[in-house]
């Protein structure tokens, strides 16, 4: 396995949520295809009714998932760009350190 910065498995573990993420919200829009908004049926089509109780069920199901995993993925990437900015700054005060030392090597040469 190569060498990888925390970053490096930050993103390979967001990227690993958000692929999950995608699948799971696919299967639920294909499974949701099949619910109907409002069903008339007579007694003699109690079946339709019990296949949209199952189809509400597995709904239900797959909600607390895509929910975990999407507070998941978005939860990583706040990590990852916090991440990125704390090393912005630690190379930004380190840049104006050096520069600060060698204003004052300077001062110090005349």
């Amino acid at each position: 396995m190569p060498n990888l910065t925390m970053l490096g498995w930050m993103f390979l573990v967001w990227s690993i949520v958000t692929g999950v993420l995608t699948l799971v919200l696919i299967y639920r829009s294909v499974v949701g295809m099949k619910e109907d908004d409002q069903l008339f049926l007579d007694p003699a089509e109690s079946r339709f009714e019990d296949e949209q109780h199952a189809i509400l069920a597995k709904l239900q199901n797959i909600r607390p998932y895509a929910m975990g995993l999407g507070m998941a993925s978005a939860g990583l990437m706040a990590a990852m760009i916090g991440l990125v900015a704390y090393r912005v700054g630690e190379v930004a005060a380190s840049m104006r350190n050096r520069h600060e030392f060698a204003i004052q090597a300077a001062i110090s040469d005349v």
